[in-house]
């Protein structure tokens, strides 16, 4: 079958082709505990108020809203969790701490090191006065039927605490998709430790494994798969179910680049090969069926950064992600850099400092600097030189320190 669109075609309309025609997975109900990494898949509302009363938010004393001179009696005492029992009057106070419940008929506090006492008596130190701002009003943060989080938004450690926050127990959430991982070349060694010199340690399939891993429920491995149609085809088949097929190596277009002629006999349709970018350029999706089949190349370095800019962000989508392509930050340049030519660049680098730099290495199989960067600067193609201190779109990685 011939494809849809034969490049190279640019970034964002292969991105578009790919992305714009996948729905996310189908929803699932989990406990609270176990929504951390998934998407939500219905919005999240409050079912109560945070906080429910006034509260206090420091140590002092709490007494009438207008009664601020003193000297005061003190009746009792607030502590979190246990409320003061009954209402000030005038010239009462009571003994309050962060977080405990302002008593009825309070509306001032007086900090604690503002407070003079002796026995139960209060004044004030001559160092501040009772008020107002140190009062957290009932709803001040949410109220009950508030949207709290919407559909779409990922769900890390400060989501969830605003959702148990807001009485939530279990949440609806997108299902996390199944992926198999094929490694294809005769050159690929599956054991590192036992490497012939006409070979490479098969490293990509475990790199996009790990990759893909926090957005992903099910991950298979399969190969090294050497270069022939039929070692392909019972790779494809092995794949299973798999929401996703990812294949590194072959998607090119010499003697041994098998992946395409191989999805074709397997009966999946090409959407399009080859991307403008550098690197990454013989990239190639594809479908069968559910099941949706991106061939990155061989070249680790490539294989990282198409992984990086089509399947984490086809992953997020299926998982139910609203945003799910990677957002660039701007950053001013610590290095100068040559003109770009008729591709799309993407250039490893290091950001600190405040500032991102190309590291000298950029060879497409050069796992080193791969490791050392935590950037890839983003150049658009015929890019004129840029000058040390010019600012300059990048995306983050994550990767080392």
């Amino acid at each position: 079958m011939s494809a849809k669109a034969i490049g190279p075609i640019a970034l964002e309309e292969a991105q578009a082709l790919l992305l714009d025609t996948v729905d996310p997975l189908e929803c699932e109900t989990l406990p609270i505990d176990s929504c951390v990494g998934r998407y939500l898949a219905a919005d999240c509302l409050s079912s109560r108020t945070q906080p429910s009363t006034d509260l206090s938010a420091m140590d002092g004393y709490a007494m009438g809203e207008n009664d601020l001179a003193g000297p005061w009696r003190i009746v009792g005492e607030s502590a979190a969790g246990h409320p003061f029992d009954g209402a000030i009057k005038p010239g009462e106070a009571v003994r309050i701490s962060t977080g405990a419940m302002m008593p009825l008929g309070s509306g001032a506090i007086l900090l604690q090191e503002n407070a003079a006492r002796e026995g139960d008596i209060l004044s004030l130190n001559g160092e501040g006065e009772p008020g107002s701002r140190h009062i957290r009003r009932k709803g001040f943060d949410f109220s009950a039927g508030d949207l709290l989080l919407a559909a779409g938004k990922l769900i890390g450690p400060a989501q969830l605490a605003l959702a148990i926050s807001g009485g939530q127990s279990a949440l609806d959430v997108g299902r996390l998709p199944h992926i198999a991982v094929i490694d294809s070349g005769d050159e690929l060694a599956a054991d590192p430790g036992d490497v012939g010199e006409h070979q490479i340690p098969a490293s990509n399939g475990a790199m996009l494994a790990a990759m893909c891993r926090p957005l992903v429920t099910q991950i298979t491995r399969l190969g090294p798969v050497p270069d022939r149609l039929d070692a392909l085809l019972a790779a494809l088949e092995g794949a299973g179910d798999a929401d996703v097929i990812v294949t590194s190596g072959g998607a090119s277009v010499g003697d041994h680049d098998l992946v395409r002629p191989a999805l074709e006999q397997w009966g999946a349709s090409i959407d399009f090969w080859k991307v403008n970018i550098k690197p990454g350029k013989p990239l190639l999706v594809a479908r069968r069926g559910a099941q949706i089949v991106l061939g990155l190349p061989g070249n680790p370095v490539s294989s990282y950064v198409t992984a990086f800019l089509f399947l984490l962000p086809l992953l997020r989508k299926l998982a139910g992600a609203t945003e799910p392509l990677p957002r660039l930050v701007k950053l001013p340049l610590a290095k100068e850099m040559p003109a770009t030519g008729s591709r799309l660049e993407f250039v490893r680098a290091v950001q600190t400092a405040g500032m991102v730099g190309p590291l000298a290495q950029q060879d497409s199989s050069g796992l080193r600097a791969l490791a050392a960067a935590n950037a890839l600067i983003r150049r658009e193609i015929r890019s004129p030189p840029t000058s040390e201190g010019e600012i300059v779109n990048a995306y983050l990685l994550g990767n080392g320190d």
